[in-house]
């Protein structure tokens, strides 16, 4: 017999970690598990720094009028909170009567969609689905739903006042508080922080004036169109739709559907206009307003505003796809602002002529705020900073 060959000794694959790697990835599972368990918390802070992003600009308009900074947040603040007051006060009369209303006449409305969908052998079985309704075994079933969505619903109205008092608070404590983080962060990066911090401010408040602006002209749309072809409970529709039409992609659906049912009580015709001028509406809407409101604010394309839009709604619902599209913009300006280099890319020549400004920039406020205390600082910073997006605007 041939002589067996030697076995081949065994390797073995002895993977250590060292104790800094160790810590490290204890402590960013610690911190997951804590934002896991503080996601309300940190909801409410993202939402007051949305706040204080889109109303800084006003206050900071006032303040270049020779406006003190507390009288200018007082300002501002009053005249959000009494035009919100007055707003809700002109609606919710109205808006409760319609609904009245609408719960009133909703056998007749009911059976004008049923006749209307049997006209056609498609919707035929959807129209004895709606004939056939049980409400009472409805209701029965959804009263600890409705105790669920009304602790739910005290529950969002507690953290939105959280969310107002600790924007106002933040706004007029801001120096201090700038200080306070300037003073942790290494002096080099100081001036890079506060063009992040600009930056963010442009994303946030150009988000929340777009979004009231097309809201609003939205359920003025809905409303003046609903009264010209006399459909009922036109407010409450109109309203509705104003507030969904912030949520994009779901919203137009959202928004289209009550108005064209409630038309279809009326006559077929009606509820071919109202589908066709809210169609072109909302073709207008996405294509020339929302470029026009938005400008540069938010810089996404359709895909990540896609599934920005999935993972805020799954992990807090409405309010996360509400603050979902501001954070990705947050998280692109952050990534061309830190100047992260992505797979795939290359240097261009505009980018050294940015990178030398930024040295320049540097080096500037480096003497400026060499003996300077953070507050005083982070002070420099930002003007440095605003001059730098003024000069790059005016390009």
């Amino acid at each position: 017999m041939p002589p067996t060959a030697s076995a081949a000794p065994r390797r073995t694959l002895r993977i250590e970690l060292a104790p800094k790697t160790l810590l490290v990835a204890l402590l960013t599972i610690a911190a997951v598990w804590v934002l896991v368990h503080l996601l309300p918390v940190c909801l409410v802070l993202v939402a007051a720094l949305t706040l204080v992003g889109a109303l800084s600009p006003l206050v900071r308009r006032l303040e270049e009028r020779r406006v003190g900074r507390k009288g200018a947040i007082a300002i501002v603040f009053g005249t959000a909170v009494g035009l919100t007051a007055l707003l809700l006060f002109l609606m919710i009369p109205p808006l409760i009567a319609e609904l009245k209303g609408l719960a009133e006449h909703e056998p007749d409305l009911r059976r004008g969609v049923v006749e209307w969908l049997q006209r056609s052998p498609f919707t035929s079985a959807l129209a004895d689905e709606i004939d056939h309704i049980d409400y009472t075994q409805l209701l029965k079933s959804s009263q600890a739903d409705v105790l669920a969505a009304t602790k739910r619903t005290i529950e969002i109205v507690a953290y939105l006042a959280a969310a107002i008092f600790l924007a106002l608070y933040i706004m007029i404590d801001r120096d201090r508080l700038r200080g306070a983080v300037f003073a942790v962060i290494p002096r080099k990066h100081h001036l890079r922080f506060s063009h992040v911090l600009l930056n963010l401010e442009t994303i946030v408040g150009g988000y929340i004036r777009g979004q009231v602006i097309t809201c609003v002209l939205m359920t003025a749309f809905i409303l003046a169109l609903l009264l010209v072809c006399h459909v009922p409970n036109a407010l409450a529709i109109a309203v509705f739709g104003g507030v969904m039409d912030v949520l994009p992609y779901i919203g137009p659906l959202l928004t289209i559907a009550p108005a064209v049912v409630a038309a279809a009580s009326v006559s077929p015709a009606i509820a071919v206009v109202v589908f066709g001028a809210l169609f072109c509406y909302e073709e207008f809407e996405s294509r020339i307003l929302i470029p026009l409101v938005y400008g540069r604010a938010l810089r996404l394309p359709s895909s990540v505003v896609f599934f920005a839009l999935l993972v805020g709604a799954a992990l807090a619902g409405i309010i996360g796809a509400l603050l979902a599209l501001p954070l990705a913009a947050a998280i692109v300006m952050l990534i061309e602002e830190l100047r992260v280099a992505l797979p795939g890319e290359t240097e261009k020549p505009e980018d050294v002529a940015t990178r030398i400004k930024d040295q320049q920039e540097e080096h500037e406020y480096e003497k400026l705020a060499e003996q300077a205390p953070a507050e005083e600082a982070s002070a420099i910073a930002v003007e440095i900073a605003k001059e730098r997006k003024e000069s790059d605007g005016e390009r």
